[in-house]
């Protein structure tokens, strides 16, 4: 902790937002258990079609290219700022591994600094062999290589290191769901076979030992394809599922805790289209209840006395928003000037109405190409409509450390599902959500990789975009198909973690508390900045998700409240900041903190937000 002198300068105001600076220099990696093969690999562009793959023109049953569809009760006004931005504003992409070894159909980020990815155990062999376990009675080895318990299907990525750690997950967690509690534990729910009613665990440690913990306790129902939310009591709901139409809430605290009727999962359940309301997209509202968006529809839920509170209009045009769809869905930030009470959710992408079926029978249909905005709070809501500027879903939102939305991954065509999509969606969209109607919208630097179905994307401390998985064609499939099966690990570096910005980048930033901060509580942090701090200071806690098939699950960020800034000659910064009042704002748990100085964000530091 950096002892302040003397100020010479003071702000009688503070905003809050995000930072970020990083020059790290990547290595080669290896694994804990065994190092995989380098797959055979082909770029985009030499990509075959499996024998019988679509061959018309991608896009050719959908409108004429350059027209826009109208939309009932939507703005129809031409997009005027869908358009490339140059230079370093486009971003960077970078290849950090040539393999994680699993498909990271799931990922997420751990306090520790570490990221988890999960595949399925049913695609059998991946690229780390468990040596030394046993199965049905046998040493794991290359003798039998083909059955599926003797690879990992679940890995932790050490950032700082670059490297990978191969991990044994005992059921299969095929399209599953997941949350953090409050003391930084994962608490993943559900899968496929196996893994229907599973609850497992896995708490972050620095020893490199810790793994997978499945509990003796199952859930209620299959939770195959289902949603997890954190709540307020340090519990976590997990909702929906394939042929499934109920809640119910984990840790168990019994094992005849029951499960909770809900209609509207009914309702929204589409069978002709393989449900498209699976992975409901769920988020915790200012006033407690809970927000889900199925398909079309969404609803406010009282979730304690089961009770829907509202219905909200339908979100107009036709097609669907959850999978196989595979739109997605952000809640933008809260902020402490209406005392985290507004609440805006925005959806954006899918599929075209009957795009499913059309997939399967080899016709891939134009995608959604529109975004939905709408505040959930308060008595009036309207869906605001606006374009994007192509056609996408399989797409992944994240919110970064400035309040933009970063939209990435996916396809043009199709729908979710295995080979269901054509045409990748290589370019990153850029949605800036305080600028006028029409201006929202940037297109930033293509990858060279294509992300389809069962590809994840999301935020890292240092502020770059991690992603990876895509395309797992039943099994690890690498020649003969359109997309082969992608292990390797990419990071999106956006424009704001330019070195021409290290003058106004906040810097070595510390959080001067011994271990977390109470609710409402002033907290003091330091950083330092080149420049004397500009007129806009943002400080800004994220907490990260747990992302699949296109969701964030719990991906939630807040502007706090800064009551004093002040700095030193030297360039040091003391600023009080004020913690959020409670945690229906702000489930306790691990949040990384960012200051964000005239839109540049920091590296963000670990706050954990606590009610003792």
């Amino acid at each position: 902790m950096v002892v302040l002198r003397k100020p010479f300068f003071v702000f009688n105001f503070c905003f809050i937002t995000a930072l970020l600076f990083f020059s790290l220099q990547h290595v080669g990696f290896t694994s804990a258990v065994s190092r995989p093969s380098k797959p055979r690999r082909r770029t985009p562009a030499a990509h075959t079609r499996a024998p019988g793959a679509y061959t018309r023109t991608p896009g050719a049953h959908a409108t004429t290219p350059g027209t826009r569809p109208r939309l009932p009760g939507a703005n129809t006004r031409s997009p005027r700022g869908n358009t490339r931005i140059s230079g370093a504003k486009m971003g960077q992409w970078k290849v950090l591994l040539n393999s994680t070894g699993v498909v990271a159909m799931h990922m997420t980020l751990t306090p520790r600094n570490t990221v988890l990815m999960l595949d399925q155990t049913e695609t059998g062999r991946s690229g780390y062999l468990l040596r030394g376990r046993r199965y049905r009675g046998a040493v794991c080895s290359s003798s039998n290589v083909h059955d599926s318990a003797c690879w990992a299907h679940s890995v932790e990525y050490d950032i700082n290191a670059n490297k990978i750690r191969a991990l044994p997950v005992q059921t299969d967690t095929w399209c599953s769901s997941g949350a953090f509690l409050s003391n930084g534990t994962l608490l993943q729910t559900g899968g496929h076979g196996n893994g229907y009613r599973r609850i497992r665990y896995f708490h972050p440690c620095t020893n490199r030992q810790c793994s997978w913990i499945q509990s003796s306790n199952s859930l209620m129902s299959n939770r195959w394809y289902a949603s997890d939310q954190r709540l307020p009591s340090d519990r976590v709901i997990v909702v929906g599922g394939k042929d499934v139409f109920t809640y119910e809430f984990v840790p168990k605290f019994s094992r005849n805790e029951r499960s909770f009727s809900l209609p509207f999962l009914q309702r929204t359940y589409d069978s002709g289209e393989d449900g498209n309301n699976l992975y409901p997209f769920l988020h915790l509202s200012s006033d407690g209840n809970l927000f889900i968006f199925a398909n079309r529809d969404s609803i406010l839920l009282d979730y304690r006395r089961n009770r829907v509170m509202k219905t909200y209009p339908r979100i107009p045009g036709d097609g669907a928003r959850n999978y196989p769809s595979s739109g997605s869905s952000v809640m933008l930030p809260l902020n402490y000037k209406d005392g985290f009470q507004k609440v805006e959710v925005i959806v954006c992408g899918g599929s075209s109405k009957g795009a499913y079926e059309a997939a399967r029978g080899g016709r891939f249909l134009k995608a959604l190409n529109n975004c939905g905005r709408m505040v959930i709070s308060g008595v009036n809501h309207k869906w605001e409509m606006e374009h994007m500027p192509a056609p996408r879903l399989l797409n992944d939102m994240i919110l970064l450390p400035t309040g933009q939305i970063l939209i990435i991954n996916g396809a043009r065509n199709g729908a979710g599902g295995w080979n269901n999509a054509v045409r990748p969606s290589l370019e990153p969209y850029l949605y800036s959500p305080k600028k006028k109607w029409g201006r929202r919208f940037s297109v930033l630097k293509a990858t060279k990789i294509p992300r389809l179905y069962h590809s994840s994307a999301l935020l890292l401390p240092d502020g770059r975009v991690l992603v990876a998985g895509g395309n797992p064609n039943r099994n690890y499939t690498f020649r003969n198909v359109a997309f082969p099966t992608e292990l390797r690990l990419q990071a999106f570096t956006p424009h704001y973690m330019d070195r021409s910005y290290h003058s106004i980048r906040p810097s070595s930033v510390s959080i001067n508390l011994q271990d977390s901060v109470r609710y409402g509580e002033d907290f003091t942090i330091i950083f330092r900045i080149v420049r004397t701090p500009g007129k806009v200071v943002n400080f800004n806690i994220y907490a990260p998700p747990f992302t699949t098939h296109s969701i964030s699950m719990n991906q939630r960020m807040l502007r706090l409240r800064c009551k004093t800034m002040i700095r030193e000659r030297s360039g040091w910064t003391n600023a009080v900041l004020v913690a959020p009042p409670n945690p229906v704002v702000a489930p306790s748990g691990y949040y990384m903190l960012t200051v964000v100085n005239e839109g540049i964000p920091s590296i963000a530091q670990w706050l954990k937000l606590d009610s003792i």
